[in-house]
């Protein structure tokens, strides 16, 4: 038997593993549940103490401190919706373009650690147009079906 179709056989008896609705249905909750923990994290931490240095930081990079409550609760309101599945597509789609912009502003410096995190923000936008895509999932308020 040939590599690729080795390849192929995995390939298929994984779609057919994830085809099957509980699975699924679970593996949809669990990757709402990764996706959407970055955000509230990051809306929680500019609360309170959090919020001098993090509109300083801003404005710093040119960006005014007084959208910082327009990114609060996009954080905050998009990891919720996000992890209960709620307009998922058209949230993931918002926080996928925050990610971008986010990155490009905040995270274009010449260093090692910069550039990691430009490219976090990317890999994070990548999957987030997958939620735009292919939908919150049965076990969601969206109760999307369809993939």
């Amino acid at each position: 038997m040939s590599t690729t179709n080795i390849f192929k056989q995995f390939n298929n008896s994984i779609a057919d593993l994830v085809n099957t609705p509980a699975v699924s249905a679970v593996l949809s909750v669990v990757a709402r549940l990764m996706a959407s923990a970055i955000f509230l994290g990051a809306g929680l931490s500019k609360l309170g103490a959090g919020y001098a240095g993090t509109q300083g930081y801003m404005a710093s990079m040119g960006v005014p401190g007084q959208l910082l409550p327009l990114v609060i609760a996009l954080e905050l309101g998009g990891g919720l919706a996000l992890l209960f599945g709620f307009q998922t597509r058209l949230v993931a789609l918002l926080l996928a373009g925050f990610c971008i912009v986010a990155g490009l502003i905040f995270h274009t410096g010449a260093d090692q650690m910069q550039q990691i995190m430009l490219m976090k923000n990317f890999a994070m936008a990548g999957g987030l147009l997958a939620f735009t895509v292919f939908g919150a999932g049965r076990l969601s308020l969206d109760g999307e079906t369809r993939t």
